[in-house]
């Protein structure tokens, strides 16, 4: 990444954010309002606004970030060996800009996919879906 893009997005994002998205960072558990949020609507990338989330595939892990069962699409996320930290994980990244987001896990709902997308709320933007009863 380039020094002036770096700078740009130091700008654009809270500094969590960039932490997280950018340095790899992991915000601490159950600060994040996404966590216990059960709003319809999607979840984007807080860098690059790439949908990554829906609702309909969020789950109540317990575990202090939010989780989902599989990603908005196929190619919404990219997985990488994670190896940091004297572990081996598999890292979830945005497919499109490469934002850090979290990790996944195989101890899922096993009624659906099996997986937990366990991610940082920091890297996300959520959008409501829009209310039709108006």
């Amino acid at each position: 990444m380039s020094d002036n893009n770096n700078e740009t997005l130091r700008e654009k994002l809270s500094p969590l954010a960039y932490q997280v998205t950018q340095e790899k960072g992991t915000e601490r558990p159950f600060t994040s309002s996404f966590s216990e949020s059960w709003h319809e609507g999607d979840y984007h990338c807080v860098v690059c606004d790439a949908l990554l989330f829906e609702s309909g595939h969020q789950f109540n892990a317990g575990c202090g970030w939010p989780s989902f069962d599989a990603p908005a699409s196929v190619e919404a996320v990219a997985e990488h060996r994670d190896v940091s930290h004297g572990m081996i994980r598999t890292e979830v990244v945005c497919h499109n800009c490469g934002a850090h987001l979290g990790h996944v896990f195989p101890d899922g709902p096993p009624k659906s996919t099996g997986l937990r997308y366990c991610i940082n709320g920091a890297a996300l933007n959520f959008l409501h879906e829009p209310d039709v009863s108006d």
